[in-house]
């Protein structure tokens, strides 16, 4: 399930079930232990704090996402219900004496726990405000005895470990399973430039092993991960500081979390693990017996469209494709789709495909616009922030009353831009096809908006861009220009079919041609597989 689709489920404000069709409350508010339980089929609980489940409603409100909030996208739901009972600023510690009871009672046996918590045990003690540090370490005869300032009682504060063994101890009384979980990364490098790894690690790793219970280690799943991106990439996985988590971030961490289970060789993870799905990661089935790179093409209607085996209707000029690019040297994957905008092409899982499907020595033309800049909020989903610096705000989208944090036009061309090269494939910018549009005589071009932002994302990437708009509006102007706006128009239509964007097969093959001359043009690589 991709970002849009689950968060799309936040619709049904009016559901107060946990069904696989409506999750709503369970995303929204922490529920009441046990609430989201279905019939007699188990509970999955997650412990943990603001990394797990952030911001008052939880909902991605002030841009931060714990993961929790994702997590239930990697079980059956007819199966087992997910429940996030996380809570920022809690510990081991006050997790414990204050939240957990209520958890610990609504246990059945069959149920599982996560327990992934610490990125607030080192602090005061007995402080007036939240007193929730605990001891460092595993050690179970070491304590300290103090007065606590928050509840104006004498308290005792144990060890990292001690807390652990609790948890683990009254789970298993319940008679269900509980499952020890490192912590999250943070956006914290090493002197080698690594994502630095938390000390809790050893220390649940540790209790785990003597216990003999599961271990994940999410801290270094996640780690590893964000080790493989760009330091551009990383950031953009936590948002306002350096330990809370985008929706990127979250949706990473889940994963990881999710693999952790699912991968794992432990057999007591077993039952949980036959529960689970999605976890294998979404690609595109692209055939690669030949051995030949393959060139996707990502885009919108201008790309792909009706595309009629009688040449009637409208045509994008990726489906004509095949027209300037050798398929005995290359493989095509148009993978572009009618209606669709650099912020929507992500959301909804189409580029996770793309990406996953990359292998080094393949190109990827990206070209968007068509319907990136509109209304921000509305049920479309799709318009993004006309600009082109690395920029981005929290909107409440209409109708559903869902988060989103949306980026600008120029951020969501350098992500792609960016993941292609993290594999090893070359990306190729393409400014977007002309419209039938006639000021003064001469095309429309649109070199001040779009034009722009597509020169800056290439001046701060590097990128190699093929500039279709002008090479196509150059043509049409060549053969249309005149005095008489309409009749230049008139003349045009031939190249354009339903409205004044959408191009015939005549249009989409000129297009398929000024992509050639472009590359031809640029020296790109990619022309090297250009039919002769």
């Amino acid at each position: 399930m991709t970002l849009l689709a689950t968060t799309m489920q936040l619709a049904a404000q009016q559901v107060i079930d946990n069904t696989p069709d409506s999750i709503a409350k369970a995303l929204m508010n922490r529920p009441a232990p046990g609430s989201t339980r279905q019939g007699s089929n188990p509970v999955l609980f997650l412990i943990g704090n603001s990394t797990m489940r952030n911001g008052t409603m939880g909902n991605g409100n002030n841009g931060q996402w714990g993961w929790g909030y994702f997590a239930n996208q990697y079980f059956d739901g007819r199966k087992i219900s997910v429940e996030n009972q996380a809570l920022g600023g809690m510990s081991t510690r006050n997790f414990y004496t204050d939240l957990w009871p209520a958890v610990r009672q609504a246990l059945k046996p069959g149920d599982w726990v996560i327990v992934s918590i610490g990125h607030n045990d080192h602090a005061d003690f007995f402080d007036a405000k939240r007193a929730r540090g605990v001891i460092d370490g595993v050690a179970e005869d070491t304590m300290i005895v103090g007065f606590n300032l928050r509840k104006q009682i004498p308290d005792t504060v144990y060890s990292y470990g001690h807390y652990l063994r609790c948890y683990i101890r009254e789970i298993r009384q319940a008679g269900a399973n509980p499952i020890l979980m490192s912590l999250t990364p943070r956006d914290a490098r090493d002197e080698r430039g690594l994502i630095v790894r938390k000390p809790q690690t050893q220390w649940a790793a540790y209790v785990a092993a003597i216990e003999g219970v599961p271990f994940v280690d999410l801290n270094e799943i996640s780690g590893s991960k964000l080790d493989g991106y760009s330091l551009w990439k990383q950031k953009y996985h936590f948002y306002g500081d350096h330990i809370h988590t985008s929706a990127f971030g979250a949706q990473l961490n889940a994963r990881s979390a999710a693999e952790g289970i699912y991968y794992s060789n432990n057999p007591q993870l077993k039952p949980l693990q036959a529960l689970m799905l999605n976890v294998e990661s979404s690609k595109l089935n692209v055939d690669r017996s030949s051995g030949r790179p393959v060139v996707f093409i990502c885009g919108d209607s201008t790309v792909k469209n009706e595309d009629k085996a009688d040449h009637t209707g409208m045509w994008g000029w990726g489906s004509l494709a095949t027209t300037i690019f050798d398929t005995s040297k290359i493989t095509v994957s148009n993978q572009a789709i009618a209606g669709r905008s650099t912020r929507s092409y992500l959301n909804e899982g189409r580029w996770e495909r793309v990406y996953n499907a990359l292998q080094p020595g393949d190109f990827v033309l990206l070209q968007f616009g068509h319907n990136d800049i509109g209304n921000l909020t509305d049920a479309k989903a799709r318009a993004v922030i006309a600009s082109a610096e690395d920029t981005c705000h929290v909107y409440q989208i209409e109708g559903d009353g869902r988060y989103e944090l949306i980026y600008s036009f120029g951020w969501y061309l350098k992500k792609f831009i960016d993941d292609v090269r993290e594999k090893g494939a070359t990306p190729i910018l393409l400014s977007l096809t002309p419209r039938n549009e006639w000021p003064d005589g001469k095309i429309e071009r649109r070199n001040d908006s779009y034009g722009r932002w597509y020169r800056e994302v290439v001046e701060q990437t590097g990128v190699s861009f093929i500039d279709v708009h002008n090479i196509s509006a150059d043509f049409l102007d060549k053969k249309f220009a005149g005095k008489d706006p309409e009749k230049c128009k008139q003349k045009a239509a031939v190249y354009f079919n339903h409205d004044h964007t959408h191009t015939s097969y005549q249009g989409a093959l000129m297009n398929a041609r000024s992509v050639a001359r472009g590359l031809k043009a640029s020296a790109s690589p990619l022309a090297a597989y250009l039919r002769k």
